[in-house]
């Protein structure tokens, strides 16, 4: 494994949007949802030794749950972006409330907070459903760039404490818990709601603080006081965090300074071994990478996790276009055959409910984890990792290789399956019932006869190769 880390260091780390094959379906609905994260093109490996184990245990857990749920989820609507009056998202804002102006718009908006009702909200559902799925960690929104806080938030009224009396990250973060869930804790760095922020005197043009820090220092200050506040009270009130997912990578020194380096130092003195994701700003905060809505081209060499959407956006909105079970599995064995984790959105809507479709499809997803999930938890990278339609998986200690072969919807398995390289040795088994496969090896080039009783879906198996 040592030598295929080093080979794995020398592929280029630039990110593009993956059209292989099997995943060309997949890949065009994302590219409707448009991109706004590029990855980082280095890394810095963390020095402190429980930050590095706790990786090394998320890294074991390949599949997890992201939240997207807030005030946008009352009405269906896109998360916070309709309130930054940048070129591209007018037409949203516009396609939201045709008749009403900027400043309108933006008082609407803050304002959906008192209509929340999240009266059919049950976080035991919530655990129970993703635990049955195959998920092993979970980030929730705590707060996006809108400035909703969706905890307990003692520095702002603006929370659906405030709104509702209901703490969902509290009744969250104990129930996943009670699974075995790894918790992160998703956190915007921007805060539109914030005057010190977004300054209400002021113009608000861009996403980016609105007035100029060096001529209103104070006003910077008391938004970094602010900000170190709230990262306090997610790391002080709520029992063990694993995770601090934080965005609004444009937030960032020089010219918007938050004093990461101390907020994370500080996070860490109350949750050791924390994991830090400061995303898209390169160096000693972003323990992992972060590529949004993208599968790298290639292997990366350090750790990273693609963030995705089941449906065509983070949050509810009504009449989604969902992605299949199909897609989101044969999505999950190219991440880790890359050497990714693989970090999928569900977006609850503003009861607190999660739509049958998706229920639906991660209850399949959990089937077929039950049964194919070994080619999937705790493994690593490969050299050779892919041939067509065939991702390939390594156990830690390299003496087993899994094959997991995707397959579309509507298409139908093949009498045979075949590819180059990862000879294997001895028996070759399914894992999802553990009979043997029938198969021959010639010039490097080795031929699987599947079962005809097979049903049409993607399938996993294992066998040891030529050393």
């Amino acid at each position: 494994m040592k030598k295929n880390l080093i080979l794995l260091s020398a592929i280029a780390m630039s990110v593009t949007l993956n059209t292989f094959g099997q995943n060309k379906k997949v890949s065009q609905d994302m590219a409707e949802q448009g991109f706004v994260h590029d990855m980082s093109d280095s890394y810095t490996t963390p020095d402190d030794s429980a930050v590095i184990a706790k990786l090394e245990d998320w890294q074991d857990r390949k599949f997890g749950i992201f939240f997207h749920w807030g005030v946008y989820s009352i009405p269906g609507i896109s998360e916070s972006w309709p309130l930054c009056s940048e070129d591209k998202f007018m037409a949203r804002r516009r396609k939201i409330q045709p008749d009403m102006n900027y400043d309108e718009f933006k008082k609407w908006y803050w304002d959906l907070s008192k209509q929340f009702n999240p009266s059919e909200f049950n976080a035991t559902d919530w655990a129970a459903l993703m635990k049955s799925a195959g998920m092993k960690y979970m980030v929730f929104t705590t707060k996006h760039h809108d400035g909703f806080c969706m905890y307990d938030s003692k520095l702002t009224d603006y929370t659906i404490t405030n709104q509702t009396g209901i703490d969902p990250l509290k009744n969250l973060i104990d129930e996943f818990r009670n699974h075995g869930f790894m918790i992160g804790t998703y956190f915007s760095k921007a805060d539109w709601h914030s005057p010190w922020y977004w300054n209400p005197d002021k113009a608000t043009p861009a996403r980016g603080v609105n007035y100029d820090i060096k001529k209103h220092p104070d006003w910077w200050k008391n938004f970094c006081e602010y900000t170190n506040g709230q990262v306090d009270e997610l790391m002080t009130n709520y029992g063990p965090i694993d995770i601090l997912w934080l965005d609004g990578g444009w937030v960032k020194a020089p010219a918007e300074d938050l004093g990461i380096d101390t907020i994370i130092d500080n996070a860490r003195a109350k949750q050791p071994g924390l994991i830090a994701v400061d995303r898209t700003v390169k160096g000693r905060n972003e323990n992992y990478l972060t590529p949004e809505m993208r599968i790298p081209k290639e292997q990366l060499p350090y750790p990273w996790e693609t963030n995705t959407t089941l449906t065509n956006r983070w949050g509810w909105t009504p009449n989604p276009k969902y992605k299949s079970a199909f897609d989101v599995i044969n999505m999950l064995a190219e991440i880790t055959a890359k050497g990714g984790n693989f970090l999928l959105d569900v977006g609850p809507d503003g009861k607190g409910r999660i739509e049958q479709a998706a229920i639906d499809r991660l209850n399949y997803i959990g089937n077929w984890l039950d049964k194919n999930g070994e080619a999937i938890y705790a493994t690593r990278a490969t050299e050779i990792y892919n041939d067509g339609p065939i991702w390939f998986n390594a156990s830690k200690d390299g003496k087993t290789i899994y094959g997991i072969f995707t397959l579309n919807d509507g298409e139908k398995l093949p009498q045979t399956i075949e590819w180059t390289g990862n000879v294997p040795t001895g028996k070759m088994t399914l894992l999802a019932n553990g009979k043997k496969l029938k198969y021959t090896t010639k010039e490097g080039k080795t031929t699987v006869v599947l079962p005809s009783v097979m049903n049409d879906e993607p399938f996993a198996f294992k066998f040891s190769i030529k050393k």
